[in-house]
């Protein structure tokens, strides 16, 4: 698994495009993962026949773990093509006889390599092969280099029976710590099956579940299953309620999870204010039918949206202290000179805020092209990390839903969001009589550090003043 950048650890594996037995070719995808930020897909570096899949869709990895093995031409070792029989679904262990030279190691994925240092580590500590029901296998991971492992029958001196030196602290990375903690599960007590004696995610599941299953067998079972223990299939949104199940429990992992320390910790770092308008957007809306029927923008998605962006883009361009960041680390704010707008999409993964770079410098029709292709993009749950990043300020459309207004929370990072409501019409005063108008409603969230009530105000005005009198998108430009 490799690392995709954003300090992240794991990723679920989404889907495999190829089985045991295909032929591959550099640069081919073989599989597709979803991290906490996004869904990606992971190419091939060589050319060869696939293997083994080492672990099933569904099944969350940590960053550095092998998940598939390709013979390429070389010959294979007879020994690894007889032990090639253990289930996918188990994490294979593959050890080198003998550590090879830091210059002979190669990548493993396009775009990641493998440190040339020389680095030192502890000794590997082999894991019985009696604890975890399986034989540890050996597969080429990569061309030349055929790797081998075998299981003692005792555990050498100095090590107990798990495989972990006497008053040793355990190794694991520390996402499955947390998961050993969150599972009640002592690490000491794990016996350990990742490469030098390292306790992988399995391995802790594992043991949780050789804890549960002896009390299962003297007690009904309960009808909400441990959420922890279970794999979910990557696009399941929630598992069927099984017979007469009172509740279900659905893992929060990949963009949920992310999304939903991402709003703590927006929430309880970030002073929101939240200031609304209401008001009149015929004019508005006629000139997105004019624009419709426009030769020039022909083949372009015109809908409110669209305007609704430019304007803030025109109110950023009038208020530009509205467009900054706070830095806690240096106790400084810092003035962005460019404009990555972000659009909130809900997707079948959760709701994701990847952004228009540069959004400022844009045409109208270069505008609208670039939200189509956003939207298209996070539909098909493509959005990359890189397309989330960076961004200033953030546009949601909660109007979408028939909801007329909200009280938003800040993107982390951003100083404001602005929730656009349903465009309805409704009795409207329109020069000194009652007419039907459309009429919306805009919440604006920001961060109070950066910006005071009179700034937050006047860029909410002037954005409401865009809006209702278009034409200002030419005077004001």
């Amino acid at each position: 698994m490799p690392d995709v950048g954003e300090g992240l650890t794991e990723a679920e594996i989404l889907k495999w495009y190829v089985q045991p037995g295909d032929t591959v070719t550099d640069g081919q995808v073989v599989c597709e993962v979803e991290t906490a930020k996004a869904a990606v897909e992971l190419p091939i570096p060589f050319d060869g026949t696939v293997h083994a899949l080492l672990f099933e869709e569904g099944t969350t990895v940590d960053v550095g773990q092998v998940i598939i093995s390709v013979q390429t031409g070389e010959a294979q070792a007879p020994e690894a093509a007889a032990a090639a029989v253990a289930p996918a679904a188990a994490p294979v262990v593959a050890e080198a006889a003998e550590e090879p030279a830091a210059a002979a190691r190669q990548p493993v994925l396009v775009g990641y390599g493998v440190s040339q240092a020389s680095t030192k580590r502890r000794p590997r500590k082999a894991a019985p092969a009696a604890q975890n029901g399986s034989a540890a296998v050996a597969l080429p991971a990569v061309p030349a280099q055929p790797e081998a492992a075998a299981a003692p029958a005792a555990a050498p001196a100095g090590l107990n029976g798990n495989g972990h030196a006497a008053g040793e602290r355990p190794l694991a990375k520390p996402p499955v710590r947390k998961l050993a903690k969150d599972l009640g599960i002592d690490l000491a007590s794990v016996v350990p099956t990742g490469e030098g004696g390292v306790v992988t995610r399995e391995d802790v599941h594992a043991a949780a579940a050789a804890a549960i299953a002896p009390q299962s067998a003297v007690s009904a079972p309960a009808p909400a299953v441990s959420a922890a223990a279970v794999p979910v299939p990557a696009q399941a949104e929630a598992p069927a309620a099984a017979g007469d199940a009172r509740e279900t429990r659905i893992p929060v992992k990949g963009v949920r999870k992310v999304t939903a320390q991402a709003m703590v910790n927006s929430a309880f770092t970030a002073p929101h204010v939240t200031e609304f308008i209401t008001f009149d957007v015929t004019r508005t809306m006629k000139l997105v039918q004019e624009l419709k029927e426009d030769p020039d923008l022909a083949g372009l998605r015109i809908n409110p949206l669209l305007l609704i962006a430019k304007a803030v883009l025109v109110a950023i361009r009038r208020n530009p202290d509205v467009n900054a960041s706070w830095d806690e680390a240096a106790q400084e704010i810092v003035l962005k000179h460019y404009v990555n707008l972000g659009i909130a999409a809900a997707t079948p993964r959760g709701l994701i805020v990847p952004n228009i770079k540069d959004a400022h410098a844009k045409t109208l029709g270069e505008l609208s092209t670039a939200l189509s292709e956003l939207v298209a993009t996070a539909r098909d749950g493509k959005t990359s990390p890189a397309d989330m990043q960076n961004g200033t300020i953030t546009i949601t459309n909660v109007g979408v839903f028939g909801v007329d207004t909200g009280t938003p929370i800040l993107n982390p990072g951003e100083s404001a969001i602005l929730a656009v409501g349903a465009i309805k019409l409704q009795p409207w005063v329109h020069k000194g009589k009652v007419k039907p108008r459309h009429v919306t409603t805009l919440a604006l969230s920001f961060d109070h550090r950066l910006i005071d009530g009179e700034l937050g105000s006047k860029f909410l005005a002037d954005i409401a003043a865009v809006l209702e009198h278009p034409r200002r998108l030419v005077t004001w430009a």
